[in-house]
């Protein structure tokens, strides 16, 4: 078997395995838990090895919860809480950009979600905190179990290349990018974090993706992205109104792994890259998630589908205009830069 199905084999199990036990167990906002066990199971190369992955697991759990540090600092001192929240957020989305790491969104969480719910109920701050530590060991074990049934063949001896270090610069101008995209978004959920919950989770990658594209292909890579993961999260939703069972939800999102899966690994050719299909992957649970809980209490699900769509459109057009602005002003300050060597001679 092709390495590349079996990545999407891999992405579908886990994807099963994790709805069956976010829903299954009931966790507070289960999305949360598929959506993080998808970024690991997206992740290049080898599996997080169980007793590394379980201890992970529980720092970024204490690192969830010492977020409320920040609660606050923003409820009596908002500009040093901004600017504080700005500052660790520029150092997490540069350290991010430099290694690559999948961790980046969930450090994002602990600095940005966490503050916001806990400006809302603090009791509330717990239990999402256990909710994302579940959801990062369900993907660690869900990894390690798909990389079980479906395994890669070793690495030939200098055959495995490592990808090019991202310098110093490059890492910076992402991490510029990333952060103003952010920023605007966690300022807004402080005015009322019930109804921006889902957008802090959204625009968390949303930045990460922003910080490494450019003004060229930010359209249809955060726009793009954010209408195909709404189209998915709608054909889930209308199947799924068939017989809303545990059962069907996970079978919907296996088939919906499946169809972006071979899209995101190249065995559909597409003129989209990767990230935008994991983008759309990880959309379509955060529309999903909170309709489902929308559903179960009896709410307007079209209505606050609409709005939380109309939402992620604004962030995503404000992140595209960001990185067309940043990429405007670089140019400018690097024009008469380039000019200097012509006149001299």
């Amino acid at each position: 078997m092709h390495p590349a199905d079996k990545a999407v084999l891999r992405l579908a199990i886990g994807m099963g395995l994790a709805v069956l036990i976010a829903y299954g167990l009931a966790l507070p906002m289960p999305f949360a838990a598929c959506l993080l066990a998808v970024v690991l199971l997206c992740k290049p190369g080898p599996p997080i090895p169980f007793l590394k992955g379980m201890v992970l697991a529980a720092i970024v759990g204490a690192l969830l919860v010492a977020g409320v540090l920040l609660v606050p600092i923003l409820e009596h001192y908002p500009l040093t809480g901004i600017l504080l929240t700005a500052t660790l957020l520029y150092a997490v989305y540069f350290k991010g950009a430099l290694d690559a790491s999948p961790l980046t969104v969930i450090l994002v969480i602990a600095i940005t979600f966490i503050p916001v719910a806990g400006v809302a109920d603090q009791a509330l701050v717990t239990a999402l905190s256990t909710t994302v530590a579940v959801g990062l060991g369900t993907g660690i074990v869900v990894s390690g179990l798909s990389h079980s049934l479906f395994p890669d063949p070793p690495p030939a001896a200098g055959m495995a290349a490592a990808p090019p270090p991202v310098s110093r610069e490059t890492a910076r101008r992402a991490a510029l990018q990333a952060t103003l995209v952010m920023m605007p978004v966690f300022v807004i959920a402080l005015t009322n974090p019930a109804l921006y919950l889902a957008a802090i989770i959204k625009t968390g990658g949303l930045g990460q993706q922003a910080g490494a594209t450019n003004a060229g292909a930010a359209g249809r890579e955060l726009v793009g992205s954010t209408l195909m993961g709404a189209a998915m999260a709608l054909a889930v939703w209308l199947g799924l109104s068939l017989w809303p069972t545990l059962w069907m939800l996970m079978l919907w999102l296996v088939a919906a792994a499946l169809w972006a899966g071979r899209r995101l690994v190249r065995i559909k050719a597409t003129t989209s890259p990767p990230s935008f299909w994991l983008n759309a992957l990880t959309t379509m649970l955060i529309l999903l998630g909170p309709a489902i809980e929308d559903a179960a209490v009896g709410k307007d699900v079209v209505g606050a589908s609409v709005t939380r769509v109309s939402l992620f459109l604004a962030v995503a057009l404000y992140a595209w205009s960001t990185v067309w602005i940043l990429d405007r002003w670089r140019a400018r300050r690097a024009g008469p830069l380039s000019l200097g060597p012509g006149r001299a001679s």
